[in-house]
């Protein structure tokens, strides 16, 4: 097999992502041309193991499952993966809002001076406790003036910038980081998984008007708040698909296997008056499924599924109104994600988030099969849009950060003082 060639912007070559999720691990390989259209080489996924909301509960099976993905996906291109885009989910995220700004002496706003404004941003996060994974401005503003979406070759004196700034817990970042590295690849850069769902997802317009972006995964719910064209707030809740599977498994006395399959084929979040006619086979727990299996009515596995999803949705709304972001959020909600595919999860979140509602596919690319073309492969097709879409200070900072810069810091305030004192 032959090497990727490390994509760098503006150039050519290839670009591999690994999104890491509870119920499932994928590998995209893909070829990015200098025009920045892509192409998908290589594809790779195998069910997650070892990994709980987006953390890492046993190394040796996580690693087993990285592996496999990574090697199918190898496999399929003829190249060997040394550097990977890895997805980062779970409760480990942590959004927040910092609004930051610097003497600019009357001269003209340059690609220096948005370093300076973003690594002073990026310096009011504790680096101790806290590992930054985007740095976005919402907004820029100059001498006063506000709703600047880029300043440079303006003239001011005072140039602030509005920063929503994306965390992630140390140690869960490092241990993702070293399961990563057993497998013999390196971390190129960590992308919250609501955020690549989103750029997969949502139209120009949609992130325009204000929309909210839930992502319904294995473990975790993620989602992402847009309004003006930005990523406006971001966060998760430790509940997913996998969880509805738990219940009916519980509540029906039967295995994860048989109630997995039940929530499939007949599952519902929304009930309906046939559901006390309708009866489905329920195969109990620790019997053959040859013997003779209860037979319920499926407005009892209705009951099971509905609490559980109303759940995550209150919560869901819960935090967007905490947060302040839910007057951006405006009147749309799009879901994507594996569990979003439950029959009914529509109607109930138009239901329980009084918004309009739709389900989302992420956009398809070239080379893509149609078995990972669903929603539940929404994150990692969204990080490979995130590598040609990737906001202008995030391409600029990762230039700056390749070149040994982000050290100079005010270069152009000490002079002045040095010459005048």
């Amino acid at each position: 097999m032959k090497q990727t060639k490390n994509l760098r912007k503006g150039g050519s070559g290839s670009v591999s992502v690994l999104d890491i999720g509870t119920s499932k691990i994928a590998c995209f390989i893909a070829h990015i041309d200098s025009a920045g259209e892509t192409k998908i080489v290589g594809i790779g996924h195998q069910l997650s193991k070892g990994i709980k909301s987006g953390i890492i509960t046993d190394f040796t099976e996580a690693e087993a499952s990285i592996v496999a993905a990574v090697h199918a996906a190898e496999q399929m291109a003829g190249e060997t993966v040394e550097n990977v885009l890895v997805s980062l989910s779970g409760g480990n995220l942590t959004s927040r809002h910092v609004t930051v700004e610097m003497t600019m002496l009357g001269e003209e706003v340059t690609d220096r001076d948005i370093m300076d404004i973003m690594e002073q941003g990026r310096a009011s996060i504790s680096h101790a406790e806290h590992d930054i994974i985007h740095c976005i401005p919402v907004s820029y503003y100059l001498d006063g003036a506000r709703g600047i979406s880029d300043p440079r070759k303006m003239f001011g004196k005072k140039l602030g910038a509005d920063l929503h700034i994306i965390t992630g817990l140390p140690s869960i970042t490092r241990n993702l980081a070293h399961c990563v590295a057993r497998c013999h690849l390196n971390v190129g850069e960590y992308i919250a998984s609501p955020y690549a769902s989103a750029l997969s997802c949502l139209e120009d317009d949609e992130k325009q008007l204000g929309v909210t972006l839930i992502d319904m995964g294995g473990g975790v719910t993620s989602f992402s708040v847009f309004g003006g064209g930005k990523n406006l707030y971001t966060d998760s809740i430790p509940i997913g698909g996998s969880h509805v599977t738990s219940d009916v498994a519980r509540g029906l006395s039967t295995s994860l296997a048989h109630a997995e399959r039940l929530k499939t084929l007949h599952g519902s979040a929304v009930a309906t008056s046939s559901d006390d006619q309708v009866m489905v086979d329920v195969p109990q727990l620790g019997e053959e499924e040859s013997d003779d299996p209860n037979t319920l009515p499926r407005s009892m596995l209705v009951g099971v599924i509905r609490p559980r999803v109303e759940e995550m949705f209150e919560m869901i709304r819960g935090k967007i109104e905490m947060s302040g972001a839910g007057a951006l959020a405006g009147k749309r909600v799009v879901l994507t994600g594996g569990a979003s595919q439950l029959l009914g999860v529509r109607e109930l979140a138009a239901n329980i988030l009084g918004k309009q509602v739709r389900l989302a596919r992420p956009r398809p690319l070239p080379g893509l099969a149609e078995s990972v073309s669903g929603p539940a492969f929404a994150t990692a097709l969204g990080m490979l849009e995130y590598v040609t879409k990737k906001p202008m200070e995030e391409q600029m900072f990762d230039a700056y950060r390749h070149r040994g810069g982000l050290t100079a810091g005010f270069e152009k305030v000490v002079s002045w003082f040095k010459e005048r004192f």
